[in-house]
């Protein structure tokens, strides 16, 4: 059994928890999650089941798509809901739906966040993390990243007790933090804020119409319907550009062999090689010889 699980994650379990339960229940060993979801966050993540395991960081590599809350009126250290107040300040003001999508659509296109103190990034061989239970000052790094869109959603403010909430849909790149995102949004609005709901709606061209649950997933075991939940490889992959060969190169793509570089794809970045439909290997330019391609994976 090879193929992508578009799983619909629940709140309260980690990503890890998500991959040992399936291994349980599809009875295999070689599982890998597509990205991280914190365990209170909902929403699609992508599982790869063996072969497909091959794609992993090809699929995480892809576009997001977030529906978040954010929470003006006092900020926390871990940018979100579960973290202690460190700034407050009283909502008393009039923001109204104008105001609000005004701010938003100045943060489209290429942006620049500070990663949060309570992430996994390393800073000299210690996760970031490490440092703020620790206690350690150290300095955090800036990063690009890519808002593709970014809408409020209407009727979603709410107010009490000096509180402020609204929400907003996201479709940002790889490495964007949606905590972060909500923390600047609110200092564009003039208050400290955090993000306090966060659900991933679409990863990797997988959205939560067609997710399933791990209890669905279970279902479909005792049924003998596995292949129902199952999602081809080459649907984790869709991003890339497609070269498709002839029965010879093919044999030789299933060897793993050097091509000569073709002239109708662009190799700027990895794509796919296909054979009268289907999927064969990931190419990319060879690294030393400008004339030849060379495989990154191949499926058999």
């Amino acid at each position: 059994m090879d193929g992508i699980i578009p799983l619909w994650k629940e709140k309260g379990k980690t990503s890890h928890d998500c991959v040992i339960a399936l291994r349980r229940i599809c009875q295999i060993k070689k599982v890998g999650h597509t990205g991280t979801l914190d365990p209170e966050v909902e929403g699609v993540l992508p599982i790869c089941i063996n072969q497909a395991t091959k794609i992993v960081p090809f699929l995480t590599d892809t576009k997001k798509t977030y529906l978040a809350e954010v929470t003006l009126g006092y900020s926390t250290e871990t940018e979100d809901f579960t973290g202690k107040t460190i700034s407050e300040k009283q909502v008393q003001e009039l923001i109204n739906d104008n105001n609000i999508k005004e701010i938003l659509q100045k943060f489209v296109g290429t942006i620049t966040q500070t990663v949060p103190l309570y992430s996994a990034v390393k800073v000299n061989g210690m996760k970031l993390y490490e440092y703020a239970r620790n206690n350690i000052p150290v300095d955090r790094p800036s990063r690009q990243v890519k808002i593709d869109s970014i809408d409020f959603i209407e009727d979603s403010i709410r107010e009490e007790a000096g509180l402020f909430r609204f929400s907003f849909e996201v479709t940002c790149s790889k490495g964007t933090y949606i905590r972060t995102l909500c923390v600047d949004i609110g200092e564009a609005l003039g208050y400290p804020a955090h993000m306090s709901a966060l659900v991933r709606t679409e990863t990797g061209g997988f959205s939560q119409t067609e997710s399933f649950t791990l209890a669905q997933i279970k279902e479909k075991q005792e049924e003998n319907k596995l292949t129902d939940v199952l999602s081809p490889i080459s649907r984790g992959i869709e991003h890339l550009p497609v070269y498709q060969v002839d029965s010879e190169t093919a044999s030789r793509v299933l060897n793993g062999q050097k091509l000569p570089r073709p002239n109708d794809i662009p190799l700027d970045k990895p794509f796919r090689v296909q054979h009268q439909g289907d999927l064969l290997a990931i190419y990319q330019k060879h690294p030393e010889n400008e004339y030849e391609i060379k495989p990154v994976r191949v499926f058999k």
